[in-house]
């Protein structure tokens, strides 16, 4: 029970909630599918060992953990379908990791494959093991992915265990949601989307959105709730004659209407860069239609869109027929947009049963038909091709954890394309994969040779994009290497990887010569040559390792010159006279007084951090370019804190992957700080748009420019403005100021 925001204690009614909810779990499972007589009771032993087990123990919420493993194992049931077996792990997941209890005793008492499903679910809690690697969360998610090869169940109560964890994530501190949330989004999403279990996707999505951009979301959710009133315009209009029609038919279905999430909308705009009222598809109705033999599913959900379009006018580019050529992850669907009496788009869906059971579950369906029919021999079952494939690709690397997760993380969203060896051998690639790409997935030595390639009989250069069906010979000569320029090429990570490594190797021969140089630098400087001064050098000249700092100093991309800046001990440089307006963006440092130096430090005072980091240096980040309004967080890295945006991608996956590098970070109140910013547009060019832009910005706003590029092609013009603005609200005032300019179509923040 709650008070105030504030859980209160009742041993009584806490009992009776347990009670109430096992109660409902064992329903859940006998619903699902009849339980024999020693499933029933392995389920009802595995409670009373949880139960015993988290005792005394209670949540961040104030909650009898035991909540916990109850709620997942209801999740595993209800909304994945998943059985007796999952039901006992769920469970049981967390004792090993929590109790006192072993995994040699779960498989004394329930047997090896409970043991199995719990152990890959137990993360790994090895002090020794997060010294040595450098991502202690990348270890674990390998480990995930190892034991979902060996056995399904557990990549499903990893995701249960997740969405729980999302769902009460507001008793957990702010920096912790933040980092919970990164995980989800980095991994669970992903492996939800690539399953099927799109419900679940959805929901993931939705709470991570809420945590890590939660005045977005907010915005966006209530323009959501003002459109109730079409809602039931709509069903006056489109969902009752609807029903009428197929009533007359004589179909028997059941018609099901959605909103858009707020995830969605938001996805969407940002995408397309529209405003929520551009989005048509706000609104969706799906049709599935029940007692349709398998020989007849074409036919039948044609008719149903016959008789739709003969009564509201579809949008022929809208249409997409999914049943005749099925998705990879084999969606079925007929689905048209039509227009309705109150000049609102809706989505149609047209489907059966059986194709609406496998866009609810994708191919998790496939898993958990093969569970209910062991017996069964099937021709076809893409789960277990998927996860052969990964296996495969899991037991041949020797990449470290987050190469291996982020290689593996990326084949889940995108699409696959087919392509041909001269000999006919078929390779499968990401789409958009290149030439360089197919060359390295045949062999590293092809990819560090390769030149370009015969495409179906057509020469191409390293950067050509593949399709699908091309057959493709790749052409190499012993005299190419790989070069930096050879990155923009890759777009598998399995290429990108190959193509550092030969960069790195080819580097290490430049390391003598780098380290000479160095000795000599510091020797006339009088400067020590000990790890603390080579630190400070690393993240002076921004260096990842020291392979790159000793190949940059052999090549002379780092001077003595520079050295001397880095500490302190160069000789002043000529002074330049700025106009006002400008002066107070340069702070009073030797880093930012480097004509040589571009980059924006900002001094630690504008923001509150943790008191164990309050020393160390701050920096905006460039990827999100946060200002003051928006709610940030900290990332430790190399002796300095980057403070991102907490919606910022690249946070979220360094976050995701460093947990012990995140750090609360908030905006000290009252400070007044100007930060640069960018803003993109997209007009329809017309003379005289660029002096209207810059006489809002300068005129009437008083913001100071640092760079505008505006370019036209085909009536279209295209741009991008970095200027200083003192806050969130400076831009939102600044977007509504350029999108009131006739002939502007788009302005968004970057």
């Amino acid at each position: 029970m709650e008070e105030s925001g504030k859980y209160v204690i009742d041993e009584r009614r806490e009992e009776q909630e347990i009670q109430a909810k096992f109660q409902e779990l064992i329903e859940a499972c006998r619903a699902l599918k009849p339980m024999s007589n020693d499933e029933e009771r392995s389920v009802m032993q595995a409670f009373r060992v949880a139960k015993e087990a988290h005792a005394g123990t209670r949540r961040k919420s104030g909650e009898p953990y035991i909540f916990h493993p109850l709620a997942v194992a209801l999740i595993a049931v209800k909304e994945v379908g998943l059985g007796p077996v999952a039901v006992v792990a769920a469970l049981l997941h967390d004792v090993v990791e929590d109790t006192d209890i072993t995994l040699d005793e779960l498989r004394m008492v329930f047997g090896d494959r409970v043991a199995r499903i719990v152990d890959g679910v137990t993360k790994i809690d090895d002090v020794m093991l997060m010294q040595q690697t450098e991502s202690k969360q990348a270890e674990n998610y390998r480990k995930i992915l190892l034991s979902m090869c060996n056995d399904a169940y557990v990549i499903f109560l990893k995701l249960c265990d997740r969405l729980h964890n999302m769902r009460t994530l507001g008793s957990m501190k702010d920096t912790k949601k933040l980092i919970i949330a990164s995980e989800t989004s980095y991994l669970y999403i992903p492996l939800a989307h690539r399953l099927g279990l799109y419900a679940i996707k959805t929901e993931l999505e939705e709470l991570v959105m809420r945590y890590t951009m939660p005045e977005r979301y907010a915005e966006i959710e209530a323009k959501i709730a003002a459109t109730g009133g079409t809602e039931e315009r709509l069903r006056e209009c489109l969902v009752e004659p609807m029903l009428a029609m197929l009533d007359e038919a004589g179909y028997h279905y059941t018609l099901k209407t959605r909103i858009k999430s707020v995830y969605s909308c938001y996805k969407k705009m940002e995408h397309k860069h529209i405003d929520f009222d551009e989005i048509y598809d706000l609104y969706a109705m799906r049709i599935v239609l029940s007692d349709v033999p398998r020989e007849h599913e074409k036919e039948e959900c044609f008719r149903v869109y016959s008789l739709i379009t003969d009564r509201f006018q579809p949008n022929p580019k809208r249409f997409r027929d999914w049943i005749t050529n099925p998705k990879a992850n084999g969606y079925e669907s007929l689905q048209t947009t039509v227009m309705t009496p109150i000049g609102r788009w809706v989505e149609i869906q047209i489907r059966t049963e059986r194709m609406d059971a496998i866009a609810e579950k994708g191919m998790a369906a496939h898993f958990l038909y093969k569970e209910a029919h062991p017996d069964e021999q099937l021709d076809n079952n893409p789960f277990e091709d998927w996860l052969q494939q990964v296996r495969t690709s899991l037991e041949q690397s020797d990449k470290s954890a987050l190469d291996l997760v982020e290689e593996f993380k990326e084949s889940l969203y995108t699409q696959e394309i087919y392509l041909f060896t001269p000999g006919g051998k078929t390779i499968t690639l990401p789409s958009h994969s290149t030439v360089l790409d197919f060359a390295y997935a045949i062999h590293s030595d092809l990819g560090h040779h390769c030149i370009g390639a015969k495409v179906n009989a057509r020469v191409v250069g390293r950067s050509e994009r593949l399709q699908t069906g091309d057959q493709v010979q790749v052409l190499t000569t012993a005299g190419t290497m790989p070069t930096e320029e050879w990155l923009a090429d890759c777009q598998t990570q399995r290429a990108r990887e190959a193509v550092k490594a030969s960069l790195r190797r080819q580097r290490r021969k430049y390391t003598e010569e780098g380290k000479r140089k160095l000795a000599d630098y510091l020797e006339r400087l009088h400067i020590k040559d000990n790890p603390q001064n080579l630190g400070q050098m690393k993240r002076f000249f921004s260096q990842k390792s020291d392979i790159d700092m000793y190949y940059d100093l052999a090549m002379g991309n780092i001077t003595e010159h520079q050295v001397a800046e880095c500490f302190g001990k160069a000789r002043p440089a000529p002074q330049l006279f700025f106009l006002d307006q400008y002066k107070q963006y340069f702070a009073s440092t030797p880093l930012a007084a480097s004509l040589g130096n571009s980059r924006e430090v900002t001094p630690a005072t504008p923001f509150l951090l943790d008191k164990k980091y309050e020393h160390l240096p701050t920096e905006v980040a460039s990827c999100c370019r946060p200002v003051q309004g928006d709610q940030v967080v900290g990332i430790v890295q190399e002796g300095r804190v980057m403070v991102h945006r907490t919606g910022c991608r690249v946070a979220r996956d360094e976050m995701a992957n460093h947990e012990n590098h995140t750090i609360r970070a908030k905006w000290r109140p009252g400070e007044q700080l100007s930060l640069l910013a960018g803003i993109a547009l997209t007009a329809i060019d017309n003379k005289g748009l660029l002096q209207e832009i810059t006489k809002r910005i300068s005129e009437e706003l008083d913001m100071n420019m640092r760079a505008l590029t505006l370019e036209a092609s085909e009536g279209v013009a295209r741009g991008i403005i970095m200027l200083y603005v003192n806050g969130v609200e400076s831009i939102n005032r600044l977007i509504d100021k350029l999108k009131s300019i006739d002939g502007i179509e788009d302005v968004h923040r970057i």
